[in-house]
């Protein structure tokens, strides 16, 4: 389960707004905040599925261990042309 923090980091990495991520996600603006809350609010599981899948499309990775959570931003290698 993505985090908060997860999700808000994510979006830095990317340089992302809030609007721009709720668009792609296709989820409400309101529903990305309470997702992306400290205050541990109540969101809807498939809320985070569709938030997690954009991103994840857009070359993020999320990272748990048992030190913590985190993410990663990968880019496709490019291929030299010969």
């Amino acid at each position: 389960m993505i985090t908060a923090r997860q999700t808000r980091a994510a979006r830095a990495l990317l340089g992302w707004t809030q609007e721009t991520l709720a668009d792609k996600a296709l989820v409400s603006l309101t529903a990305l905040k309470r997702l992306e809350s400290e205050n541990r609010l109540e969101v809807y599981e498939t809320t985070r599925d569709q938030v997690g899948k954009v991103l994840e499309a857009n070359g993020i990775v999320f990272l748990t261990s048992d030190q913590g959570e985190g993410v990663m931003l990968v880019r496709a290698k490019v291929e030299a042309s010969n």
